[in-house]
């Protein structure tokens, strides 16, 4: 089998023009890949930059509901201090009542029977 040097000069051009355009294709795909990776590094930049923004509006808030809290916990405190005021009062007042009671009971004298005629 014998080949004419035409053809041969053909094989060894289309592997020249295969070998050209795959080189050409390999390295617009490493472009456009290299396009996409700072697109997609830009991206996530944004992206972290932005949650980021909103960990930080959310740290102040909850900053801000830990304060509230704090200031409900004080009044909290002083209205059962207030509370613990209040039954004592009443407390004493109950021991009075009793010291009155057994007061009149003792102007009254013991209770009156029945006289035998």
């Amino acid at each position: 089998m014998t080949l004419s040097p035409d053809t041969i000069g053909m094989i060894i051009a289309l592997f020249a023009f295969t070998a050209t355009v795959l080189s050409g294709v390999g390295a617009m795909l490493a472009h456009q890949t290299k396009r996409m990776d700072s697109r997609f590094g830009r991206m996530e930049e944004s992206v972290d930059a932005r949650f980021d923004q909103m960990n930080a509006q959310t740290n102040a808030r909850f900053d801000q509901v830990d304060a509230r809290l704090d200031r409900v916990d004080a009044r909290l405190d002083r209205v059962d201090t207030r509370i613990d005021r209040v039954e004592e009062r009443l407390l004493a007042v109950e021991h009075e009542l009793v010291d009155v009671k057994i007061t009149i009971a003792r102007l009254e004298g013991p209770p009156r029977r029945l006289q035998q005629l």
